[in-house]
């Protein structure tokens, strides 16, 4: 393919979704933005081995805010938010005695398919230089306070609006002691029977200085995995003969992400970041992937390490620690409307259904996928094995379940399908490779 044509297929693919349904703007408060952050630093600390009795100091006296500020959230909207506070005692390398971790969770139950479910989620623990002092003060004002307050903001905005499946605003413990938050809860959506269709996990997503002074307020990194991490031998194996490396639900689910960025006033790209997370790090999106879970990571483009893990220091005149003045505030403004804007798509729309491609040894390929329950219609879409981003190739009515492509042979392309709400939400492609379905059951 021409260089001008890749250009021009990627364009189709960041514009496409767009063109379906334009969902209602979020109007995100950076002044309620800073007030969560400047609540969760009053703390002192949020370590996970801090009090759980302190009113007003320690991961307890934290929780019980968060909890609150969903009730508050559930009061306004007239108690559309249920609270629940997943709990379990753990043990690990990071934790020398058992320790109670708990969630904060709010659950709005969708009003036509409640089972079917999508998380967004934030750690709201915090540590400094040496991962066992829970004693010394860990303001976490960027790691993970930004997180935590996208998700109370989200819950504000999205509770004042109705959807057909189910949207779960989640307040994580003990990420940096293991990343036991984001187990528990993988745990709990399992425990409930939940669909879980995506899971957007913030973690890191308010600063634009970086600690070597380089500055960019205008991308989001959003990290995915490649080949799916519950995959057996045997789907390693076909996805080495048939293609699937780079068609794992979450890579999927980053490139529909990347697709709607365009729509954040203010300007945002999403550079995509084709690893699972960063290097030598994770953060609590990675339980889920273990359990064949889409799930995904937002963080800032360019990471401050001299705020981040650090004692509160200041060191041949450099200021060390993990302060609210060295946020941006209109930044996660903008991180917090792109991951509303995906909520509200995805909360609409079906599930993506999977699909099958016949193609070995002829002239044509057939593509099928099976009719995903609340779909008004079907988008058939192709790739090019060595290209980025999809090209829309053909809208399809709700009855309608297969595509002959005559003349395409299917072994230079790849193929996938996404459905279609009536208001014309989309969900993600979900691919016709080995792997590419974008919900396996959890065995």
């Amino acid at each position: 393919m021409h260089a001008l044509t890749k250009v021009a297929s990627l364009a189709l693919l960041l514009a496409a979704p767009l063109l379906a349904r334009s969902a209602p703007v979020a109007v995100v408060s950076t002044t309620r933005l800073r007030a969560d952050v400047t609540s969760l630093v009053s703390f002192g600390t949020r370590h996970t081995l801090s009090s759980t009795a302190d009113p007003k100091r320690g991961i307890g006296a934290a929780r019980r805010w968060a909890e609150g500020e969903f009730r508050k959230t559930g009061a306004d909207c007239g108690g559309c938010l249920k609270i629940v506070l997943p709990e379990n005692t753990v043990t690990g390398e990071r934790m020398p005695r058992p320790v109670k971790i708990i969630d904060v969770v709010a659950i709005q139950r969708g009003t036509e398919r409640p089972n079917e479910v999508v998380i967004v989620q934030g750690h709201i623990d915090s540590r400094v230089s040496d991962v066992m002092n829970a004693a010394a003060d860990a303001p976490g004002a960027n790691d993970d306070g930004s997180g935590v307050a996208l998700v109370l903001e989200a819950a504000r905005i999205l509770s004042k609006r109705k959807f057909p499946t189910t949207i779960v605003y989640a307040v994580l413990s003990g990420e940096e002691q293991g990343l036991f938050g984001g187990k528990l809860l993988a745990d709990y959506a399992k425990q409930q029977g939940w669909t879980v269709k995506a899971v957007l996990n913030n973690d890191i997503v308010g600063n634009t200085r970086g600690s070597d002074g380089l500055v960019d307020d205008k991308t989001v990194r959003v990290f995915s995995e490649g080949p799916r991490a519950d995959g057996d031998d045997a789907l390693r194996a076909q996805a080495r003969r048939f293609g699937g490396e780079n068609d794992s639900p979450s890579r999927n689910l980053s490139r529909y992400v990347a697709g709607l960025a365009p729509s954040i006033p203010g300007g945002l790209e999403v550079r995509q970041v084709w690893r699972a997370d960063r290097m030598g790090r994770g953060g609590d999106h990675l339980p889920f992937q273990d359990m064949g879970v889409p799930a995904i990571r937002f963080t800032v483009a360019v990471e401050n390490y001299d705020h981040q893990h650090q004692d509160l220091r200041t060191e041949q005149g450099v200021v060390y620690g993990d302060k609210i003045e060295f946020m941006d505030f209109a930044y996660l403004a903008k991180v917090t409307a792109l991951n509303i804007a995906v909520l509200d798509r995805i909360a609409r729309a079906p599930l993506p259904p999977p699909v099958s491609v016949e193609a070995a040894v002829q002239t044509f390929t057939l593509v099928k996928w099976t009719a995903s329950s609340g779909a008004a219609g079907y988008n058939v879409w192709q790739r090019r094995t060595d290209a980025a981003g999809w090209t829309k190739v053909r809208r399809f009515a709700a009855g309608q379940t297969q595509l002959k492509l005559s003349g395409v042979r299917g072994d230079d392309w790849f193929f996938g399908v996404s459905a279609l709400a009536a208001d014309g939400s989309e969900s993600p492609v979900s691919s016709g490779v080995p792997g590419g379905g974008f919900y396996r059951p959890v065995q």
